[in-house]
């Protein structure tokens, strides 16, 4: 289980794409609550509206270089540009404007210290996000931006019990499709399932018009949710979904991917994957993911050396990447070190992972370590971390299985089998991992 939601957890409306809607197959035979209801007009292009708004603010700017309005503005259409395109670049130049911002309005300016808040979230400075969006509450208290920075600066460190607090706060006071989503994520950390059903389907029914992002979002992540408890047909029903309401949404390419990775067709897997890096058009976190995902189905395939080499192009990109340790990149790196299996990776990536717990423990963080320290036969120490990720409350058949896994090493045989057993009742689809594909 992968999920590349947990950093931003806040979403804006993804980058559009000229947009050609096939609304006429599948969509019958998917449930009506999680249908998309709405229709948009070919011509809407996000992507165009956030150049057109950047290059005004910069010109504003340029005219009138000591006004503070214009560069909260500016920042704020960076952080945009930031979360459609998946590009660092984007929140380095949100926090320069934001700053500049502050720097010639530095009282009642909550836009600029929004957009702090929300890129010390993305680069992973959680203590910071949550000391600004504090601040921003002082001052209007049920702003909903700060309470979803709360939520997700939360969620992220494993306080989930603090989470679902400013979670329920933040439906209480606005009921949306972004407040619903989030407490629904909140649940499902807390293995309260039918609790994160209902927030999904009450997001779905409270969606608007124009959010075409998140309800694509939304519905990758419901997606998600139901491939982890082996429900795969309705799984590929929503991202399918997801991609009717934005094609070529590289969130529902990477999980169909995965779906199909896991059903054994793995041309189909390459050509989503191909998809991904097919329609990048900057560098960003889930091209990396694609090529990890490619290198799998390659070393299923029984092609090792494409494999390794495709693992090497991923590793070349991220060690070249200048912001590794401040947008939460090594975790990602920790992980291709441990799916390419070489003994002589193991050290560098417990070396990554221990580095990342320092400011991100949620449960899945916290089962790569358990990952990274048995391989290097570290039982007890694996263990331990393990049952510090099983006492968030998820439910994750991968992380039940490396549980198991641990105490069957440690010689607890019946540990394991109950650990093994709430793997099966989690998901009835998991499998236990082959010598030659990655761990769960």
């Amino acid at each position: 289980m992968k999920r590349w939601w947990i950093a931003p957890l806040i979403v804006l409306p993804v980058a559009g794409i000229m947009v050609t809607w096939s609304w006429q197959h599948g969509t019958a035979s998917l449930e009506s609550p999680y249908r998309y209801r709405f229709t948009r007009s070919p011509s809407d292009n996000t992507m165009v509206t956030l150049q057109r708004e950047i290059a005004f603010y910069q010109e504003r700017i340029q005219k009138h270089p000591q006004e503070g309005l214009d560069s909260a503005y500016l920042a704020k259409a960076y952080l945009q540009m930031a979360r459609a395109t998946r590009n660092d670049h984007w929140y380095l130049l949100a926090e320069q404007s934001a700053r500049r911002s502050l720097a010639n309005l530095p009282f009642g300016n909550d836009g600029a210290m929004l957009v702090l808040a929300q890129v010390a979230n993305a680069k992973h400075d959680f203590p910071e996000a949550i000391r600004l969006a504090q601040e921003v509450r002082r001052s209007q208290s049920g702003n909903q931006d700060a309470l979803s920075i709360l939520v997700s600066a939360n969620l992220a460190m494993g306080k989930v019990d603090v989470a679902k607090e400013f979670a329920d706060r933040l439906v209480g006071r606005i009921p949306s499709l972004n407040s619903l989503t989030l407490r629904a994520l909140v649940h499902v950390a807390l293995g309260e399932d039918e609790a994160a059903i209902a927030d999904f389907q009450q997001a779905l029914a409270a969606e608007e018009p124009k959010e075409l992002g998140s309800s694509a979002w939304a519905r990758a992540l419901l997606g998600e949710f139901y491939a982890d408890r082996g429900k795969h047909q309705l799984a590929r029903q929503l991202y399918q979904e997801a991609l009717r309401i934005l094609p070529e949404y590289s969130l529902a390419l990477v999980h169909l991917a995965e779906l199909s990775t896991r059903r054994g067709k793995y041309r189909e897997a390459a050509d989503y994957y191909e998809r991904v890096l097919g329609k990048s058009q900057s560098e960003n976190v889930l091209d990396h993911v694609a090529l990890q995902g490619i290198a799998q189905v390659k070393s299923l395939q029984g092609d090792r050396a494409e494999a390794v080499a495709l693992w090497e192009k991923a590793e070349g990109l991220f060690r070249d990447r200048q912001t590794l340790s401040d947008f939460g990149h090594r975790r990602e790196l920790a992980l291709l070190l441990l799916q390419r299996g070489h003994e002589d990776d193991l050290a560098e990536a417990l070396s990554l992972m221990q580095a990342e717990v320092e400011v991100r423990r949620d449960a899945e963080t916290l089962d790569i370590l358990a990952w990274a320290l048995s391989s290097l036969g570290r039982w007890q120490e694996a263990k331990e971390v393990a049952q510090e990720a099983l006492g968030h409350g998820l439910r994750d058949a991968g992380i039940f299985y490396r549980a198991g896994m641990i105490e069957q090493a440690l010689g607890n045989p019946d540990r394991a089998i109950a650990y093994f057993q709430l793997a099966q009742s989690t998901d009835p689809t998991f499998e236990e991992p082959s010598p030659h594909s990655p761990s769960p």
